[in-house]
């Protein structure tokens, strides 16, 4: 059967476009039978399902993270909108983890909840067995390992879900860590993750610098947003914001803004008439 194919590599030169592109199609057709488990590499030496994962986090609401010199900012664009919604009762992007750790997600919801729900005991029984706050860097490693054994085993499927997940502690001061549905994480001063995530981390690329305080990096959210988010004036009713940032007295806090203070932030950051102008 090898011999057989040889005389058909010495024709492929000469075959018309048409019957290359064919080729290559059907190649690309059979390469699909890779897809279908976690466990199987293609022979290109991809697993198929984890980016796919990766991709589905593309078409969530926009995800911003940005690390400032005394806290940390984490806002998202909420897909559920509704006046008959319970905002109270229901978080959709920002999750509290303790008193100086928080996370915004982008992905699956559903998948999102458990995990926001692990990294929420995981750093309670750090508290209960040594008495002090997990490290923001330990319990991010921790849910990275659980998302990763879900890329491993046959039956499985990863979580279609990644994290912004912001925090402090005494070892590294304010951190900000991406995480994505592979396993993988790394430490950010500022990230995107979400729809029109590139047009985010070219603005945040321009525009971030070393020493921001907590309103300049809430400035620089606000402006992000209004270039990713597909309407002309973002309101609170789209979006959460959340802050771990140290009070006058030196204590660690997270805080929800207020829709008050989201509109203010939005408002200001959106560009005038006259600076559209210009810019066209």
């Amino acid at each position: 059967a090898i011999l057989a194919q040889v005389p058909l590599l010495g024709l492929h030169a000469s075959l018309p476009p048409d019957h290359i592109w064919s080729s290559r199609h059907s190649s690309e057709a059979m390469a699909r039978r890779y897809d279908s488990r976690t466990t199987t590499f293609s022979p290109e030496g991809h697993l198929y399902q984890v980016e796919y994962a990766m991709e589905a986090i593309n078409l969530a609401g926009s995800t911003i993270g940005v690390l400032a010199e005394d806290g940390v900012v984490l806002a998202g664009e909420k897909k559920n909108t509704s006046k008959l919604l319970d905002q109270a009762k229901q978080h959709e992007k920002i999750f509290q983890l303790d008193d100086s750790m928080f996370c915004a997600v982008a992905g699956i919801s559903s998948d999102a909840n458990i995990l926001v729900n692990r990294l929420r005991l995981t750093a309670q029984q750090h508290v209960y067995t040594y008495s002090e706050s997990q490290p923001v860097e330990q319990l991010v490693t921790s849910i990275c390992d659980y998302k990763q054994g879900y890329t491993q085993f046959g039956g499985l499927r990863p979580f279609g879900v990644s994290f912004l997940v912001g925090g402090y502690d005494v070892h590294h001061g304010f951190q900000l860590y991406h995480t994505d549905p592979s396993g993988n994480f790394s430490g950010w001063k500022a990230y995107a993750i979400g729809v029109n995530n590139n047009t985010a981390m070219q603005v945040m690329r321009q525009d971030w610098k070393e020493g921001l305080k907590v309103q300049e990096a809430l400035e620089l959210t606000a402006k992000v947003l209004t270039k990713t988010m597909d309407t002309a004036s973002p309101t609170a009713e789209r979006l959460e914001f959340g802050v771990v940032e140290k009070t006058p007295e030196g204590q660690v806090r997270f805080r929800m803004l207020k829709d008050a203070e989201i509109n203010k932030l939005m408002a200001d950051a959106a560009p005038k008439e006259g600076e559209e102008e210009k810019a066209q």
